[in-house]
């Protein structure tokens, strides 16, 4: 009997276990985390934990590493230096689909757009899975009967995967992120193409033409390139004109939709033509786009009291998905901060909108020091943050949680982080 050692225990190795178990491959796990190993053992799974010792690979076939184990981990080299296989936990379950499967991935939106190719094949009667990064593991699907899978891709899962080939490939934009994961721009990249790196020309790329990192990305793709926007009508693509979304299947007015701004119509775009390449139908298409709200903490309503909108964008985890959202509006009073993951944060100071800046957590002095001459104060806590905000605001302004940065400097989610600006907002002002 052949034996996988999986390096970590969460939802994605727990998945492959499963899926390895069901093929009659005997399983092992290490996982740093001795709470995670303890649990394992009681259960009676065949568990280790740090530190880590090469012993463990003694009589080990293979391994199944989980997305969040970096290439220069302890575990990963000396598998290498011992010429096993690695495998992602996708990577095994793709030779098992017996569907058509669509593929996405971007700094930011890949979420969003995943949800609303699904959100789409429901409305036209159609099965289609959302999985991957959005939360649910792609071993899970294997044996599901669906017309189509709509798989969430983040870099870490692009990395350690090598068999892609999907019908419809989408990258949203490619900007600056995790390069502490992938030791720098170039890696990220690389990354990031495999989305479309085993496609042909039967198969398609949708990408974002107005993000100069997703176009010079897929320019030398093999597939049929389809660019779309968020702002206008591209050559030989899909996007805005005059109030309305065209989209391959046919227009849908802007004024049918409860979000407008040119982010989420460049997801929109991108998920309307995804979904029309697996055969949803425009109707379904339209009251989809028209009834979708995107998930918690991207861009959510708090709530409107004296003309102040409160919005809370706290998975605006990097400075690319924050500037998206600031400017989207055009008076802001910006809450921003929290951990830097190596990344510029002085545009997120700069930006025309923000009429004042409220800077909180390690990155505040920073975003203090970046804004210059424009009105900036550093808040202790978001307690202090919302109250500055309340101070300053007028109508016509948006109070916008956008931080740009990683949020384990104060807590332990950007959902929490989110979660508490809300609650302080609407504690202070009740009711919408």
């Amino acid at each position: 009997m052949r034996t996988a050692l999986i390096l970590g225990a969460g939802v994605s190795g727990t998945s492959a276990a499963k899926l390895l178990g069901s093929r009659g491959v005997a399983v092992r796990f290490f996982d740093d985390r001795r709470s995670v190993v303890e649990r394992l053992v009681s259960g009676g799974e065949h568990a280790d934990g740090a530190p880590w010792s090469d012993r463990l690979l003694d009589d080990i076939d293979f391994m199944v590493v989980s997305p969040g184990w970096a290439p220069g981990t302890k575990p990963v080299v000396a598998a290498r230096e011992r010429g096993l296989a690695i495998v992602s936990e996708i990577e095994l379950a793709i030779p098992d689909l017996d569907c058509p499967v669509v593929a996405i991935t971007g700094t930011n939106g890949k979420t969003t757009v995943t949800e609303l190719i699904a959100s789409m094949g429901e409305a036209g009667g159609m099965t289609v899975v959302a999985a991957g990064n959005i939360g649910r593991p792609l071993s899970d699907v294997v044996g599901e009967d669906a017309d189509a899978i709509a798989l969430e891709m983040s870099s870490f899962q692009l990395y350690w995967t090598e068999s892609l080939a999907p019908t419809v490939a989408v990258v949203l934009n490619v900007a600056a992120d995790h390069l502490d994961w992938h030791c720098g721009l170039e890696a990220y990249r690389e990354a990031k193409a495999k989305i479309f790196a085993l496609q042909d020309g039967s198969d398609v790329v949708v990408f974002d033409v107005d993000d100069d990192g997703a176009a010079s990305l897929v320019m030398d793709a093999a597939s049929r390139r389809v660019p779309i926007s968020g702002r206008h009508l591209p050559a030989d693509g899909y996007g805005v004109d005059q109030n309305a979304l065209v989209l391959p299947s046919g227009m849908i007015p802007l004024e049918d939709l409860e979000v407008s701004d040119p982010a989420f119509l460049a997801d929109l775009v991108a998920a309307a033509v995804t979904a029309h390449e697996i055969g949803v139908p425009h109707d379904a298409i339209a009251l989809a786009a028209s009834g979708f709200v995107p998930s918690a903490h991207r861009r959510t309503l708090v709530g409107e009291w004296e003309g102040v909108r409160w919005l809370d964008d706290s998975k605006a985890t990097n400075p690319h998905a924050a500037l998206a959202s600031i400017n989207a509006y055009e008076s802001v009073v910006l809450i921003a901060g929290g951990r830097n993951k190596g990344l510029d944060i002085r545009p997120l100071a700069d930006a025309r909108s923000v009429r004042f800046l409220i800077a909180i957590g390690e990155a505040g002095d920073d975003l203090i020091l970046a804004s210059g001459e424009r009105p900036a104060r550093k808040a202790a806590s978001m307690e202090e943050a919302v109250a500055l905000a309340e101070s300053v605001a007028v109508a016509g302004d948006v109070v916008l949680l956008a931080p740009g940065c990683a949020s384990f400097d104060m807590y332990t989610s950007y959902g929490e982080r989110g979660d508490v600006f809300a609650s302080t907002v609407r504690e202070m002002k009740g009711e919408a």
